[in-house]
């Protein structure tokens, strides 16, 4: 039975084609608002910034001439997941290679639930907002010629993806953000510091719920300490991922999905959450290994390397037209079947043909780690399985970056803005990052919002105990993870209900990220048990294939005392490869 609060209901108008949802199991009550002693300052600025990977800087960046600025971030400026980032960035460069290649390349992957406005935004403004982020200094791999070095990784049918430093490029872009903003004196960062919650704005009769800015807790060192309040005109989220709900991720410590949680208790949309990437090959390091693994970028796949199992046969043949270079839902999940198949918990890349050469010069962060790990990928095999990668899903934004709440806009990884669909293509999320958070700054040109008061917040506060996350992440692996079904998702929401009783009254950082770990967990679940299919990066295995009813966006929003509410929007009609139907 459905618990008061968490009924699933559709607008009249879809009624007659939105696909019929089942019950939810009971899901967890959480806290409205995280816990935490009244603002002990405030600060005005124009626009605030949250995260500060290459969304996050880009966006202060293009926003430094509408006023003050100021960046958040939560560890170091230069500490998200944009540094991981391995493979490089995807863009329409090389002859032969054209936009409309691209947008398929990148719809086919999505499985059909892209939004083609914003893919077609994402390829035709892309070069131009790369060419920019090299004037900032980016320096990317050149052949002796001068000319960029490209290769290819899954779901792409030509080379267009450029990399830095071998297979450092999130490094590199990350270097050269950080350094532009620094040496910017018009805006202002503050590291070590948690945003607790969106503001909620005093809005007039007939006008949407808007945000008058955040409330935050200083961490480190500095001239600010405890709570505070900065209120702003504009709010952006680039908090980045959530990919800590898992046992097992590539994800840094801080992706904690605080964006997303935040942006769900303040009545934000949240768009096609169950969709979560895992990646085919992160290197294994054993049954116990836990949090952030080292990645083993597809572009070692672009390069060359195979994927094989235990008996060293390639299982990717005949499984799709682009083999072991099959968009990464297609590989992770016959990687997941191989493993099934044999018994193990791991399958291999083979990457002894590239040299002991090529592994050190282009690919010099994966050679080190399976180095550390006792391997050398010029003579042996690469021990390899998915891990959580990248949320396709998120806070969802038109194609201009603004959500539903007035004064809220949201790039990079935290948001859904359309142009991943069901499955992301390779390197197109840092494209992404670049692209939207200039459309974010051409917005607030055209209209920066009028500075609104704060409202009387009357949410009910609350905290769960971090002591539950490792026990959350087990069951989130076990039951939610890269293979689903309705059983093992009703398990998992009847074992969170028991962690999530497990509050506590004391606030601090381990408490704020494990109420934000759990309400995202929920959310999650919640919208993998009602999609009855399988498409891109969500697999439920008693839903084999796509279903026409479920050709649609699922949206979470309003979180109620027992999980958010749920709507369908159906999507335009595609062909069975993903492509729209033109």
């Amino acid at each position: 039975m459905v618990p008061d609060g968490a009924s699933v209901t559709t607008s009249p108008a879809q009624a007659n084609t939105s696909p019929v949802f089942p019950a939810l199991p009971p899901l967890p009550p959480l806290p409205q608002r995280l816990a935490a002693e009244p603002p002990g300052w405030i600060r005005e600025v124009d626009i605030v910034v949250i995260g500060s990977g290459i969304a996050g800087l880009t966006a202060a960046l293009e926003c430094r001439d509408l006023g003050t600025i100021m960046v958040v971030t939560k560890d170091e400026v230069s500490a998200g997941s944009t540094h991981w980032a391995q493979g490089g960035i995807a863009w329409v460069q090389a002859k032969g290679d054209t936009i409309e290649q691209h947008i398929d390349d990148t719809l086919v992957a999505g499985a059909g639930l892209c939004i083609e406005e914003a893919v077609r935004v994402l390829v035709t403004e892309g070069p131009d907002e790369v060419a920019k982020l090299i004037n900032r200094g980016a320096e990317f791999d050149r052949d002796l010629a001068g000319e960029l070095e490209l290769t290819r990784e899954g779901g792409h049918m030509r080379h267009r993806i450029a990399h830095a430093g071998g297979d450092a490029t999130g490094a590199e872009i990350e270097r050269a953000l950080v350094a532009a903003v620094t040496a910017d004196g018009a805006i202002e960062i503050v590291e070590h510091a948690l945003v607790l919650d969106l503001i909620p704005a005093e809005v007039g009769p007939g006008e949407k719920p808007a945000v008058a800015g955040v409330t935050l807790h200083v961490l480190g060192e500095g001239t600010r300490g405890g709570v505070g309040a900065v209120h702003a005109r504009a709010v952006v989220l680039a908090t980045g991922g959530i990919g800590q709900i898992y046992a097992v991720t590539t994800n840094p410590p801080v992706s904690t999905g605080d964006g997303v949680a935040a942006a769900l208790r303040a009545g934000a949309r949240l768009r096609d959450i169950e969709f979560i990437q895992f990646h085919p090959t992160v290197l294994y390091l054993g049954v116990g290994a836990r949090g952030q693994l080292p990645l083993v970028s597809e572009a070692v796949r672009g390069e060359g390397g195979l994927l094989v199992n235990s008996s060293g046969e390639r299982f990717m043949i005949g499984k799709h037209e682009l083999a072991e270079l099959a968009p990464r839902d297609v590989v992770a999940k016959q990687i997941m079947k191989e493993m099934a198949a044999q018994g193990v918990d791991h399958v291999y890349v083979d990457g002894r043909m590239l040299g002991e050469e090529t592994w050190r010069v282009r690919f010099p962060t994966i050679w080190h780690s399976c180095r550390r790990a006792g391997i050398n990928p010029a003579t042996d095999l690469i021990p390899v399985a998915p891990a959580c990668h990248y949320f396709c899903g998120g806070v969802e934004t038109d194609v201009d970056g603004a959500t539903n709440l007035g004064g809220l806009y949201a790039c990079g990884e935290v948001a859904s803005s359309g142009v991943h669909g069901a499955n992301r293509l390779a390197s197109n999320s840092l494209l992404e990052g670049l692209v939207f958070a200039r459309r974010i700054a051409a917005q607030l040109r055209e209209k920066l919002p009028a500075r609104r008061p704060p409202a009387q917040d009357h949410r009910e506060p609350g905290l769960i105990d971090r002591a539950v996350v490792p026990a959350m992440q087990q069951v989130m692996s076990r039951y939610a993870g890269g293979l689903r079904d309705a059983a093992g998702l009703d398990q998992c929401a009847a074992e969170l209900v028991k962690l999530a009783a497990q509050t506590t009254a004391e606030p601090g950082l381990a408490s704020w990220e494990g109420t934000n770990l759990m309400t995202v967990a929920t959310a999650i679940v919640a919208s993998a048990r009602l999609r009855e299919e399988s498409r891109g990066a969500h697999w439920r295995d008693d839903f084999e294939g796509r279903r026409e009813a479920w050709h649609g966006h699922l949206i979470a929003q309003e979180n109620v005392r027992y999980g958010p509410r749920h709507h369908f929007v159906p999507a335009r009609p595609t062909g069975t490869d993903g492509r729209l139907s033109r």
